[in-house]
This record gives structure tokens, C-alpha cells and sequence, in this order.
């Protein structure tokens, strides 16, 4: 993922911050608890397609 592109990246839902999990493929708004996906290195920035963390799940 390019870091230019995770600079100007922002949750679509409350704009804040996203962290990129590589291992995972995905990008995660802590705030929301959402992790959006990357496919085929776009990241998918609807909130339909995001998924939802797990009470457990490290952010």
C-alpha cells in the first residue's frame, strides 16, 4: 500500500484515521471499529463491505 495514499485515506464514516494491517489486508478506523478491505490494492471504502471487529480483536 502506497503511503502517500494511506496519508490522505480518512474513514468514510466519522473521517478519522486509519491504520493499515498488512497481514490482514485491510484498513481499520479504531474509532468505528470497522476494518475496510484491500482487493487487489484498492482499498473498498464502503461501509457495506466493511467488517465489524471482534469485542477481542487487537486494533
Amino acid at each position: 500500500m502506497d503511503k502517500k495514499l494511506l496519508d490522505i485515506l480518512a474513514c468514510p464514516l466519522c473521517k478519522g484515521p486509519l491504520l493499515y494491517r498488512k497481514d490482514a489486508r485491510e484498513l481499520v478506523c479504531k474509532g468505528d471499529r470497522l476494518a475496510f478491505p484491500i482487493r487487489d490494492d484498492i482499498p473498498v471504502m464502503l461501509e457495506d463491505e466493511a467488517r465489524e471487529l471482534a469485542a477481542d480483536e487487537e486494533v
